[in-house]
């Protein structure tokens, strides 16, 4: 058995499967603050185990995209103008 040569993929292929950037800078922002305050109190025992949904947020905040803005079509992230 041969095992066959591995390649790094192309740029345009890491481009059309790479998540885009939708969230913009203040989304992001409150997206942190609310996520590790909800994790916070999670761990402080204060609102129970519902408290882990906020590392959704914190998730999104941290990785600049949001799965839901894509399914909507929505983005909050200035678009940068070509010339």
């Amino acid at each position: 058995m041969r095992v066959k040569d591995i390649r790094a993929p192309s740029p345009a292929l890491l481009e059309k499967h790479a998540m885009k950037v939708n969230v913009g800078g203040l989304d992001r922002t409150l997206r942190i603050v609310i996520g590790l305050v909800l994790i916070g109190l999670a761990l402080a025992g204060t609102i129970g185990v519902w408290g882990w949904i906020g590392v959704l947020p914190l998730a999104s905040g941290l990785f600049g995209t949001c799965p839901a803005y894509s399914l909507l079509g929505m983005n909050t992230c200035p678009m940068k103008k070509s010339s």
